[in-house]
């Protein structure tokens, strides 16, 4: 199969399993097919599915993010105590574990296209993220706690895993309860990495945008967290602090400077 025919078997497979979609008009152009890709992978129930399409899966998402461009912590600005900057989307850097900011659910983000992270993650990394925190969540018996962190394979991400945490949800004005969780994301997620092994770690800024948690307060907690931790533990993994927009690069650069 071309990498086109392999997009349209996807598409079509999944239109089919759905039975809502069954009927529905795919796009003739290259960008319209993978924006209906990417819905049908964000509504998709954790159920099992067929061998033939997870190989078929896996070559399409591997060669996507290829054409995306994989990025090693090499191509970062780095900042002294190993730690390193890096603008753009963190699906394509190739560092030992990328951080999720998820929901309590932990299965990703269920709506077609959205522009959150959780989203990003789960649609480049394929159908098996959503069934292993499926799995997780279903032997744990109750949502995941703010604060707190899992791990998983990263499957088709050029990463080697993905650590998931949930972070502050803010309405108003920021607690000190609300500093406090947010640091226990990057402390959960420093310590996880530390019991694993893991060398290399990317933070996305958790908890701001969907979340609501002011982007410099969130900053300055991320980035005095791990300072603080990495002094503490010479064991610590190199952090790669991810941003997306200009004004959150601006934030990290003055902090870090």
């Amino acid at each position: 199969m071309t990498h086109s025919q392999e997009r349209l078997y996807l598409i079509r497979e999944l239109m089919r399993e759905s039975g809502e979609f069954e009927n529905k008009q795919v796009p003739e152009d290259d960008e319209g097919q993978k924006r209906l890709l990417r819905a049908l992978f964000n509504v998709r129930d954790p159920r099992p599915i067929s061998e033939e399409f997870l190989r078929i899966q896996d070559s399409y998402l591997t060669e996507e993010t290829k054409l995306k461009g994989i990025v090693d912590i090499g191509c970062t600005e780095s900042f002294e105590g190993g730690i390193h900057l890096w603008q753009g989307d963190i699906t394509r850097l190739s560092c030992d574990a990328i951080v999720n900011a998820a929901n309590s659910q932990l299965l990703g983000c269920f709506i077609p296209c959205h522009g959150c992270i959780d989203n990003a993650i789960h649609s480049a990394a394929g159908v098996q993220l959503r069934l292993e925190c499926y799995d997780l969540m279903k032997k744990q018996g109750y949502p995941e706690p703010v604060g707190r962190a899992k791990i998983t394979a990263a499957y088709n991400l050029p990463c080697r895993y993905v650590i998931h945490t949930v972070g502050p949800y803010v309405s108003g004005t920021v607690t000190d309860e609300d500093r406090r969780l947010l640091e226990n994301c990057y402390l959960s997620c420093l310590e996880l990495s530390r019991e694993k092994g893991i060398k290399s770690i990317a933070f996305c800024c958790i908890s701001t945008g969907e979340f609501h948690f002011p982007n410099e307060k969130a900053a300055r907690i991320a980035v005095n967290t791990v300072k603080n931790f990495r002094e503490k533990n010479s064991d610590c993994p190199e952090v790669i602090f991810n941003v997306f927009k200009d004004r959150d690069l601006e934030i990290y650069r003055k902090l870090l400077g």
